[in-house]
């Protein structure tokens, strides 16, 4: 695009803990005359640091890092800019995530086996404005809004973000007041979490809530 002016590119973050994910995407950008790679970070402290620091044009976000879920992480950016566009790229399925980034206040989900074309196609999209998903998954968002799925929905669709985030650290292998530190939450909240998912997930002890979660965790990571 020539005679583009300097202040016309758009500036992206980086959000992901895989040094070579973030080298791929960077590389794939920064050779797109309208966008620039104009910060990268490996933790969502480092994300909110580069935030305040300066502006973006477009958060890409992976949904798993090592010190804050992501969903939290979204809420969190937009609390501290408010509107701006974030798109998620991430290897978790999209069936799982996509409905709760849309809630969040994310623009887009894209899967990570999706190849460069698919990425630039969405980057564009979400900072036209607009909504990206793929199109078997806004179809099934399509469904839920109009009410036709209603009554089929999934359990885990059920449980709330920060129940999806107590089920998740739980299938990890942490206990509940590991769960607690993790999510600067208290031993009490933490256990109602617990009992919620319970009563939501039809499960009868705390045995059947810990297996649950484990084989939830093994799947979702083979996806």
């Amino acid at each position: 695009m020539p005679g583009k002016e300097k202040n016309s590119v758009k500036r992206v973050l980086i959000v992901d803990d895989h040094p070579m994910m973030r080298k791929g995407l960077a590389q794939l950008i920064d050779d797109e005359p309208d966008l620039k790679v104009d910060g990268e970070a490996d933790t969502a402290g480092q994300a909110l640091d580069a935030l305040a620091a300066r502006k973006f044009d477009l958060i890409l976000l992976d949904i798993s890092l090592p010190d804050k879920n992501g969903l939290e992480l979204i809420k969190d950016i937009l609390t501290l800019r408010p509107g701006l566009p974030i798109l998620v790229v991430s290897m978790h399925d999209e069936a799982t995530y996509a409905e709760r980034v849309l809630r969040a206040g994310g623009r887009g989900y894209l899967m990570k086996q999706e190849g460069g074309k698919k990425l630039l196609e969405a980057i564009r999209q979400v900072l036209d404005g607009r909504i990206y998903l793929s199109e078997r998954m806004a179809a099934h968002i399509l469904e839920i809004f109009s009410g036709r799925r209603a009554e089929t929905v999934s359990p885990m669709e059920r449980l709330s973000d920060r129940e999806f985030e107590v089920f998740q650290l739980i299938g990890q292998g942490l206990g509940t007041r590991e769960v607690a530190t993790r999510l600067h939450l208290s031993v009490k909240t933490v256990e109602v979490h617990r009992g919620n998912i319970k009563k939501k997930l039809k499960l009868k002890s705390a045995t059947d809530l810990v297996r649950q979660a484990v084989r939830w965790v093994e799947m979702d990571e083979r996806s």
